[in-house]
């Protein structure tokens, strides 16, 4: 047996040689052509970073190279490391390796802006304060919501669909609170809405809709106007909780499927967004989408309680 400075000796010995044996083609992805970055190997033995195996697999549940099904190990949806790999890289190509991390981190740091090139899911109406849950099974989107846990952000842009443009110029910016992910890729994704912005432009990353966007905020009231403005709100909420307790079928089964109606707020304005429960009416009432948006994008609390005191009335007048 070797003794300690023999061992030693001959650790030294096969550093070099394994430098010497690869060259950075060897630690490169097949399919980003960049040295791997979080390699995971497959069951059929090919290794890819952990990002484009993802990528591919949200299109179709086989090996980007020998096309095996990949169907069970998709399931696991866990990818564990390669660390013999990792280990290998560290000790050959270390300054390769950590521009390579840099350069991962800098792609992470441009995804977490919450203002420029947020991502936008095109499909429905959401409001600030109110659950909004996602059936998400689009490759486009499941990459799309990836993105958001991995840069830490969990956020991204809801805008429903606007006729002769990708989407709305109002939407709201909607919180992951949990993703549920099934077998096949697929998710049920669980999420809240958070603040009401406006699209100052539209553009594209990797199939999925992006926007630079500004945050709406309620013009603030003082003196007289928000006493007028607090008599509207008692009397507005009133009229939601009659709407509430009419009783008949259709409340049933709204309050059935959307909860209780949100306790009423002691400070009007302390919100952006104004007070919740305005927002789950709006939600809850049957609206036709563009009025809804109409609603949305007023940054008028009196002008929004107004609308909805009107509607509530015509509904309250109605015949059970």
């Amino acid at each position: 047996p070797l003794d300690n400075k023999e061992e030693t000796a001959a650790a030294k010995c096969t550093q070099p040689c394994l430098g010497e044996s690869l060259s950075i083609s060897d630690l490169e992805c097949s399919l980003c052509i960049r040295m791997f970055f979080e390699p995971v190997t497959t069951p059929c033995g090919h290794t890819f970073c952990k990002e484009c195996l993802e990528r591919c697999l949200d299109h179709r549940p086989n090996c980007p190279l020998c096309k095996q099904s990949l169907r069970e190990y998709l399931k696991g949806g866990r990818y564990s490391p390669t660390v013999l790999l990792q280990d290998i890289m560290l000790a050959t190509f270390p300054t390769q390796l950590a521009e390579r991390r840099e350069l991962h981190r800098a792609e992470m740091a441009e995804l977490s802006n919450l203002t420029k090139n947020i991502p936008i899911f095109v499909c429905t109406m959401s409001f600030p304060g109110i659950p909004c849950p996602l059936h998400v099974f689009e490759p486009r989107y499941r990459l799309m919501i990836r993105r958001c846990q991995e840069s830490g952000t969990r956020r991204f842009g809801m805008c429903i669909y606007e006729n002769g443009r990708s989407f709305a110029d109002y939407g709201c910016m909607l919180e992951i609170r949990q993703v549920e992910l099934l077998a096949d890729g697929r998710s049920l994704v669980d999420t809240i809405g958070r603040q009401r912005f406006r699209v100052l432009s539209r553009g594209h990353r990797d199939g999925y809709h992006t926007a630079d966007i500004e945050f709406l905020e309620d013009r603030k009231v003082s003196g007289e106007e928000l006493q007028e403005l607090q008599c509207l709100h008692e009397s507005t909420y009133r009229l939601a909780q009659r709407f509430c307790e009419h009783g008949d079928l259709t409340s049933r089964h709204i309050l059935m499927q959307h909860g209780p109606l949100p306790e009423k707020e002691e400070d009007i304005q302390a919100s952006a967004d104004g007070p919740t429960w305005c927002w789950w009416l709006i939600s809850i009432l049957p609206l036709d989408p563009s009025y809804q948006l109409s609603l949305f994008s007023c940054t008028s609390l009196r002008a929004r309680l107004s609308q909805l005191q009107r509607i509530l009335t015509a509904l309250l007048q109605q015949p059970p």
